[in-house]
């Protein structure tokens, strides 16, 4: 039997027909730019909740999904799409309170100073839009990302992207940095080693007569391996970067919307100010939103030389969508959820490590972990084989998480954040009999 989408012939024997008739109609009519996740893919077909449901009727405790973070099909998300789509869907050149309403309430959870917002429909086109600003406002033209960044798919932000693969090339304007890995680093070495790298990146750019322009960081680095401590250790490097004209981008796409825990959003744990952020993925909890939140004089600056227009940024539907959300993050209390029960996974996941040497780091913060796995402690030499069969384990136990950083080595765990308690138990769990069940 021939492969199937990158499948061994032993892997697609273990799918149902169903299954594989559905992955070779995917492969001719989406081609082979999509990826699918497991070596056994999942066919969903309901969600609520804290689960995924199969074609079979099994069901998923979903502890990767940062889409729709306070759970699949939230009545409340469910109903505010409806009442709102039953009564008006168009664009933003009419007068409308909704997109306001909604604009005031998501302002009021940054501190002052950010306080203009835009809206697009994905956080690609919100990078995308945060770095034509940044270009415009500054009149330079490069850009600082780290190594293994993911910023989107867009043209440009795609090229600042080197995550998607080594089809991308990193464009002549760009410059990268080190991750700040304090398992690697030492967590004493981790603000002055990046801020020095920083400083390095822009020498550099000035080097070659290319002016910077700005700073871009995913607030919680998460394709480079979820590095989140110490708190504070932006701060050298997002000052670095001021000192030479840089505007400071804070990408919170994944670790923002109480995330983080402790903070609704990622850059606030290292008590740094950008100039502007982009949200997008959790913001309308599956509704297609997402926004770039600024300095009113960086998005003045832009906006009485370019006219912008979005036909489905910010429509009233996910308007609606994304104000539910928020809704539900305040008054059901998620932010201090994802600390507390961030804080009891982090602890249980510790004690995993004590028991389990393929453990080598555990990190994270909130509801985001990063647990790298190494096949040997002292040398910290990554076991991206290993890793690659918990994930697929774990799938078979119902548990559903992802895998990341250059050597896919690193367990990346997304709960929602309507998880409780008993949640947190069963995926420890599961985890525990993954990291048991195998010679890795």
């Amino acid at each position: 039997m021939s492969m199937i989408n990158g499948f061994s012939p032993a892997d697609a024997e273990r799918l149902d027909e169903q299954e594989r008739c559905l992955i070779e109609r995917r492969e001719r009519l989406l081609g082979p730019a999509y990826r699918l996740f497991y070596e056994r893919p999942l066919h969903t077909v309901r969600g609520e909740g804290v689960w995924l449901y199969d074609a079979q009727g099994r069901r998923y405790l979903d502890a990767y999904n940062n889409v729709a973070s306070v759970g699949h099909c939230h009545p409340r998300v469910v109903e505010a799409i409806c009442t709102q789509a039953a009564h008006l869907n168009t664009h933003t050149r009419y007068l409308q309170e909704g997109i306001l309403d909604y604009a005031e309430q998501l302002l009021a959870t940054f501190s002052a100073g950010l306080d203009r917002v835009m809206f697009t429909c994905t956080g690609s086109e919100a990078n995308d839009l945060a770095l034509r600003i940044a270009r415009h406002f500054t009149g330079g033209e490069g850009v600082i990302i780290t190594r293994f960044a993911y910023h989107g798919v867009t043209g440009d932000i795609s090229e600042l992207s080197p995550s998607l693969g080594n089809g991308i090339t990193l464009p002549a304007h760009a410059r990268t940095v080190r991750a700040p890995d304090a398992y690697r680093l030492g967590a004493e070495n981790v603000a002055a080693t990046f801020a020095a790298d920083v400083r390095a990146a822009i020498a550099d750019l000035r080097a070659h007569g290319i002016k910077p322009a700005a700073l871009l960081l995913d607030g919680i680095f998460a394709s480079d391996g979820v590095f989140a401590d110490p708190a504070g250790f932006l701060a050298e490097a997002v000052a670095a970067a001021r000192a030479e004209g840089l505007l400071y981008i804070a990408d919170e796409v994944q670790s923002g919307f109480a995330r983080t825990g402790s903070t609704m959003w990622g850059f606030q744990r290292h008590a740094v100010q950008p100039d502007i952020v982009t949200l997008g993925k959790p913001m309308g909890n599956g509704q297609p939103i997402a926004g770039v939140v600024a300095r009113a004089e960086v998005i003045e600056s832009f906006g009485r030389s370019v006219r912008y227009f979005n036909t489905f940024g910010g429509n009233p539907v996910s308007c609606a969508a994304a104000k539910a959300v928020l809704d539900i993050i305040q008054e059901e209390g998620l932010q201090q959820r994802s600390a507390e029960l961030g804080g009891y996974l982090l602890q249980g996941l510790r004690r995993l490590a004590e028991r389990h040497e393929l453990i080598g780091d555990v990190r994270g913060a909130g509801m985001f972990f990063g647990i790298e796995l190494v096949s040997d402690r002292e040398t910290k030499e990554p076991a991206p084989l290993a890793t690659r069969r918990i994930v697929n384990d774990l799938r078979e136990r119902g548990v559903l998480i992802s895998a990341a950083g250059p050597r896919e080595n690193i367990l990346k765990i997304r709960p929602l954040l309507a998880f409780e308690k008993e949640h947190a138990d069963l995926m420890l769990e599961a985890l525990d009999q993954a990291l048991g069940a195998g010679t890795y």
